[in-house]
């Protein structure tokens, strides 16, 4: 079953007469006529996705009961093989819908993705409710023996059969009803979650006058001038609540009262008024509950995890619990210096807010280190650092990116590229996006318009994949330079396209980032360790205005400033997989969701409770983004970059062999083999937590713990 068919199924019927209407939908057939069978976006509009849809939903029922009615006793192929291909038609317009409802949306899109959540969790539901092609399934995998399957065979059968079984194909009578109900809810609430989040994100413009300013560098002062102007408001600055905005305004401004303002602004969202989401996050995790008890598991976190590699709430704690204990003095530590600090600097007690973390902080890295992100800035342009990241996968890997203007981008800010393997083949194609806007939602994330796969006559289907970022902008007088920050999430991002671009499975389930979810950070994490390697610096790092290259001093500076507060951010990381946890292991359903949230990271709380804030209401990966108890999967998959590049420091960081290792056993395998295998073939052991705690200098290199993986 493909990416999009998640939830489950009606029967729709669609007239002719809509039919002979639509003749002229492009989302009708396959992309022709373009580079690389790519998206016609400017074919497309509002009035073509709901017929589109609908009418996949319909073809791949028809696929379904081609395969239930057929005499033939079930086997691999005309059972399992014949199920990976359904909803080919359907998947071809939801891989484009979705991407563009996050990067480029509209009120119609979001009206229209209410809509379709509907009929596709009706759909999905369906489908695996489905007991005849259950029947069929189950047949295959009982006689899973007398079949030659090949390793990725037998794991398209595991996670087809896994994924009715875990789906409620089990379930009998009036179960099977009312799991089609709380799925189809489950659907409607996480979209109106997300949409609150964006709807509620785009309301907030606070204008300040030149007064306002004490602090902040030139590059915010510029860009706020000019985005205030651009509304008509000469002479004044506008802020938003976007992340670089935001970030920068905490981290520089010198007035606490303002740094107050933005920061209760920005983490009391969607805590009250229209768009609040306080009912969707205890309905929600409600509802997942109800799930996973009507499947036979005690809560939605037992029923989630069975498909990963921690494989259970107990494992998952272990690992929260070791880091938890492991940074706890080092961040005590970190506080304690930070308060004597600023207190020094300000010439009397002071206490340390979260509004003020950022900004003494930042004045503290600067004393020790003599660091200041700003003074990094204008080594980082940003058509440079898209060449150095690009020469980074170059030089690991081989492959090269060419600008190709005749693939058709859905917006003037992004740019497509071919991507060619070294031997000058095709690869695939690479969209980029990277600057805010209202149509698109905050943070940063990689997606595809097209998944990899190879096709029934023997061709290799090839991926597009898209990576969006939330950059700061040009300005009329400068071209848009990031933060080491930025760079570093540009690194996360492309780890992730490397991993569907590179992707070579047979089957398009299995293929890219279709891993388990707590592997799928590990390319993305893995390489934003080359941040602060001054051979990769030395790529594309040079000043924007003299082509200076970046001073050794500046590196130095940034590799001595690299474990600076790492015990607070590993704390903070460790809060949002507490309160995920919290929310999916639930018995009973919550009652006071501000109360839960401040218990929940009661144990790894770094400031107190500050009344009108929360997290979950913006919580965005765990309430509409597919981490659901999940998120801890970041820190998981922390332990395997930091194991892995330790691998690649012992053998050099641009070794062929270790470069070659990693391309052929993780990042072109995808989710045809369990991931602790592949990880075992490229790092030929077990991985452990003790580099990612000498990384961090929690732990110096003389102790050695237990693996994190002994499957």
């Amino acid at each position: 079953m493909k990416k999009f068919i998640f939830s489950v199924l009606t029967i729709l019927t669609i007239s002719m007469t809509t039919m002979s209407q639509q003749v002229d939908n492009p989302l009708f057939k396959p992309f022709t006529g373009t580079p690389h069978g790519t998206a016609p976006f400017s074919q497309l509009n509002d009035s073509m996705w709901m017929p589109a849809i609908d009418r996949g939903i319909m073809l791949a029922q028809q696929e379904i009961d081609a395969i239930t009615s057929q005499r033939s006793r079930p086997d691999f192929e005309n059972t399992i093989v014949a199920l990976e291909h359904v909803g080919e038609d359907l998947n071809r317009v939801l891989n484009v819908f979705y991407p563009l409802m996050s990067a480029n949306s509209s009120d119609a899109m979001m009206d229209i993705a209410v809509e379709a959540s509907r009929k596709l969790s009706d759909y999905s539901t369906s489908l695996t409710l489905n007991q005849e092609l259950w029947k069929r399934v189950k047949a295959v995998y009982d006689d899973r023996k007398l079949f030659n399957l090949t390793p990725e065979d037998e794991m398209l059968l595991q996670k087809t059969y896994d994924s009715f079984a875990l789906s409620g194909a089990n379930l009998q009578g009036d179960d099977r009803e009312k799991y089609r109900a709380l799925s189809a809810e489950l659907s409607a609430a996480t979209t109106a979650f997300g949409q609150n989040v964006l709807k509620e994100m785009n309301t907030y413009e606070i204008y300040l006058s030149k007064d306002d300013l004490a602090g902040l560098p030139e590059s915010s002062v510029a860009a706020a001038a000019e985005a205030a102007e651009a509304k008509g408001r000469k002479g004044e600055y506008l802020f938003t609540l976007d992340q670089p905005v935001y970030s920068a305004f905490l981290k520089y401004s010198s007035r606490p009262d303002l740094r107050e303002k933005m920061y209760r602004l920005y983490n009391g969202r969607n805590t009250s008024g229209q768009y609040s989401n306080l009912d969707n996050i205890t309905r929600i995790s409600q509802l997942r509950l109800e799930i996973a008890k009507l499947l036979g598991s005690k809560t939605y976190a037992d029923h989630g995890l069975k498909r990963t590699m921690a494989e259970n709430p107990a494992a998952v704690y272990d690992l929260l619990g070791k880091l938890r204990d492991a940074y706890r003095p080092a961040l005590d530590a970190e506080l304690a210096e930070l308060t004597q600090f600023a207190s020094k600097l300000e010439g009397k007690p002071v206490v340390i807010n979260p509004w003020d973390y950022s900004y003494y902080s930042n004045k503290l890295k600067a004393e020790k280190y003599a660091f200041d992100e700003e003074a990094l800035r204008p080594y980082f342009e940003l058509d440079n650092v898209v060449k150095g990241v690009f020469g980074l996968a170059t030089k690991l890997y081989g492959i090269t990116f060419e600008p190709n203007d005749k693939i058709e981008v859905y917006h003037p800010d992004v740019k497509a590229y071919d991507v060619k393997d070294t031997d000058g083949s095709y690869l695939g194609v690479l969209y980029t996006d990277f600057f805010p806007r209202s149509t698109k939602r905050p943070g940063a994330w990689m997606t595809n318009f097209k998944e990899q796969y190879v096709a029934e006559d023997g061709t290799n289907s090839r991926p597009h994949v898209s990576i969006v970022m939330n950059f700061t902008k040009p300005t009329a007088d400068k071209p848009s330079l990031l933060t080491p920050y930025e760079v570093e999430t540009f690194l996360h991002e492309f780890g992730h396209s490397l991993h569907g671009l590179l992707a070579n499975s047979k089957y398009a389930s299995l293929s890219g980032t279709n891993v388990y979810r707590d592997f799928v950070e590990l390319p993305s994490q893995f390489n934003e360790n080359y941040l602060t390697e001054r051979e990769f610096l030395d790529s594309f790092a040079r000043h924007y205005q003299t082509g200076e290259a970046i001073p050794d001093e500046l590196v130095n500076r940034l590799v001595r400033s690299q474990q600076y507060g790492a015990a607070y951010q590993c704390m903070r990381q460790l809060g949002f997989g507490y309160l995920d946890m919290a929310w999916h292991t639930i018995t009973e359903p919550v009652t006071d969701p501000v109360a839960f949230e401040s218990k929940a990271i009661e144990t790894v709380r770094v400031f107190d409770d500050v009344d009108g804030t929360m997290i979950s209401p913006q919580f965005s990966h765990i309430f509409a983004g597919g981490y659901a108890a999940g998120y801890y999967s970041y820190k998981w998959a922390e332990v395997l970059d930091a194991d892995a590049f330790a691998f690649f420091k012992e053998k050099g960081i641009f070794n062929k062999e270790a470069a070659n290792s990693f391309r052929k056993n993780v990042l072109s395998r995808g989710g045809t083999e369990h991931p602790a295998e592949l990880y075992r073939k490229f790092r030929g052991q077990d991985p452990t937590i003790d580099a990612l705690l000498e990384r961090d200098g929690i732990r110096k290199h003389d102790t050695t713990v237990a693996p994190l993986n002994k499957d």
